[in-house]
């Protein structure tokens, strides 16, 4: 009961970055919300593996969390390359 209440808190938490990106035109705000939706998105599937005693998507939600913004820092150094250009 404990964690689904923490789980319910981190989808409201998810609700500001995707109203952010939502409403926004400038790139760098957009990819700065995208990268917390990933973020936060990745956290809560650590929390869903512990509710669940489920190892496997915890390994999933792990690799997200340490290689899925890796994405987002390689699309930044290109538009920071594309703009000095």
């Amino acid at each position: 009961m404990n964690l689904e209440i923490v789980l319910l808190g981190m989808i409201a938490a998810l609700l500001i970055p995707i109203y952010e990106a939502w409403k926004t035109e400038n790139t760098w705000q957009l990819m700065l919300a995208l990268g917390s939706i990933s973020s936060k998105v990745s956290i809560m599937i650590l929390v869903i593996s512990v509710a669940r005693d489920d190892w496997m998507i915890g390994v999933v939600g792990a690799i997200i969390l340490s290689v899925g913004n890796a994405g987002f820092m390689l699309l930044a150094q290109i538009l920071r390359r594309l703009n000095e250009a």
